[in-house]
């Protein structure tokens, strides 16, 4: 055979390393090889000296290559050859009588009456698998074939350590978006995102989140401090087709305004002193997510002109810099301020104002939602009790539930939040009062206390110390609050967070009557409040 091997090494490496993909790099290797060499096939494997087996990745003949991934084992007495000198071209005149070609054989893999020749591809001193060529029927290898398919040994190795590094890049790339997406979703638990009154209080809100959250429109949410407008934006962004991208949150109040172009649009080196570098700001880091511009009643009249162009154009400029850059964003806004008022001021552009308005939500005080109250006190509870390490949350003391929903709450769902971690601070155990709450009254029945000698804290004189007084007083605060339900999603068992039948079974010790034997309704009822 008249072949010049450094053109046959050339050609074949060029096919060898022309594709990352196994099946695609063997089977345009094949294709030329099979012109000297007279193969029907051609099998690539990666051999685990681990688990004393080879993996057979691929196979290519005539017609296509073809992943295979099909497991066969290494014999022993097979594992001590592979490092011996002058192993790493093998020729096997029959397949069925080479053991360690048995299992190929058992397996389908190859026939039984073929003759075989293996090439060992190693890394170092590491054996990392093998080329194994089938030759034509009737047809023996010789030591000529060995010695030219041997001069591709070395790109074979190089082809296939690339490939399984690079396979191993794509699981470990799939395994992290896996790994972000899971602690994405529990940062956003652990932030307290989970919207508590979406079924009550801020239903009528969240049914128009729903609505708005898939489309592109700006969206202008307006409420008190503390009502939950960052929760909300969290909401909107999270069931949009935008939530696998970025949600940049700035609080625009808390920007100093000789800082607040820099830090929404980015500058370019020297635009001013300190500017040692190029820095992209809030609005290209929102780029294919969502930005969300807090406080936004708080930008300085040359932002808001900035903000305006975004809206119009879809287009920013860095300080400094005069290319105009595109930017694929949506913009959410919120204020706790009157910005109608502010525009007959003159303080707040009108344009930008109407812009900003396209679809505004507005979010009711904790006043006018008191449903609310018990399932956020409780939501808080038991997140404020994880981050002190408490074992178990304390439990509300008598008349503590009517305190909390009869207070008005002036600083919203933060003032309820505060409140909690105070009194989980101060119970040391005991059953949480709130007396805090009651104004002046509640340095009157302090000093009541003291006078009257030694008591139990947060427990009146005439109130009542049995144990399954106050568990039965308490399960029928909860009744009432839920209308009666005892399972399922709101229920009295899942506030209290124990299993529906095993608080059935306490209410028929303790006489409480639930179902059908109440007069309750089975809508949330919530005390009147002051």
């Amino acid at each position: 055979m008249n072949v010049d091997p450094v053109g046959f090494f050339r050609e074949a490496t060029l096919r060898i390393c022309s594709s990352l993909d196994v099946e695609t790099f063997l089977w345009k290797s094949f294709l030329y090889i099979r012109g000297y060499v007279p193969a029907k096939r051609v099998y690539l494997t990666h051999f685990y000296p681990e688990k004393g087996e080879q993996l057979a990745l691929a196979m290519a003949s005539e017609e296509s290559g073809s992943l295979l991934n099909v497991s066969v084992p290494v014999p022993a007495e097979a594992g001590k050859l592979l490092g011996r000198p002058g192993s790493e071209v093998q020729i096997i005149d029959k397949a069925e009588d080479h053991p360690p070609t048995r299992a190929w054989i058992s397996r389908g893999l190859i026939p039984a009456d073929v003759s075989l020749l293996a090439i060992r591809l190693t890394v170092g001193n590491e054996i990392i698998g093998a080329v194994v060529f089938e030759n034509r029927p009737g047809r023996v290898f010789n030591q000529e074939h060995a010695d030219l398919l041997s001069l591709v040994r070395e790109p074979f190795a190089i082809a296939l350590s690339n490939s399984l590094r690079y396979q191993e890049l794509l699981e470990l790339k799939e395994l992290l978006v896996k790994d972000n997406r899971f602690l994405s979703s529990e940062l956003r638990q652990v932030a307290g995102d989970e919207v508590i009154g979406a079924d009550f209080g801020l239903k009528r809100v969240m049914e128009m989140v729903r609505q708005v959250a898939p489309l592109m429109s700006p969206v202008l949410l307006l409420g008190e401090t503390g009502t939950g407008k960052e929760v909300v934006a969290n909401a909107i962004h999270g069931l949009s087709s935008r939530r696998n991208g970025p949600l940049i949150k700035v609080n625009c109040g808390a920007i100093p305004d000789n800082l607040m172009d820099s830090e929404l649009f980015g500058h370019e080196k020297g635009a001013f002193t300190g500017a040692l570098s190029r820095k992209r700001g809030r609005f290209e880091r929102a780029q294919n997510g969502t930005i969300f511009l807090d406080e936004v009643g708080e930008l300085n009249p040359e932002a808001q002109v900035r903000l305006l162009r975004v809206l119009q154009e879809k287009e920013i400029e860095r300080v400094g810099g005069t290319e105009s850059i595109s930017v694929d964003i949506r913009i959410l806004a919120a204020t706790h301020r009157d910005l109608e008022e502010m525009v007959r001021e003159g303080s707040f552009r009108e344009d930008l104002y109407f812009r900003l308005k396209v679809f505004p939500i507005v979010l009711p005080p904790l006043r006018e939602r008191k449903e609310d109250i018990p399932l956020l006190v409780q939501h808080f509870l038991l997140k404020k009790s994880r981050e002190m390490g408490l074992r178990r949350a304390p439990v509300f003391g008598p008349g503590a539930l009517d305190r909390l929903v009869e207070y008005p709450w002036p600083g919203n769902v933060r003032e309820i939040e505060n409140a909690v971690e105070r009194a989980l601070i101060l119970s040391r155990g005991r059953p949480l009062s709130f007396h805090d709450l009651d104004g002046p009254a509640a340095s009157s029945g302090t000093t009541h206390q003291a006078e009257s000698g030694p008591g139990v804290a947060g427990v009146q004189p005439e109130e009542t110390l049995a144990l399954d007084a106050l568990v039965s007083h308490h399960i029928q605060r909860i009744l009432d609050l839920t209308g009666g339900k005892v399972g399922g999603k709101q229920g009295a068992a899942e506030l209290l967070e124990v299993n529906p039948s095993t608080l059935r079974k306490k209410m028929r010790k303790l006489g409480i009557p639930f179902g059908r034997k109440t007069g309750r309704s089975q809508k949330p009822r919530v005390p009147t409040g002051s």
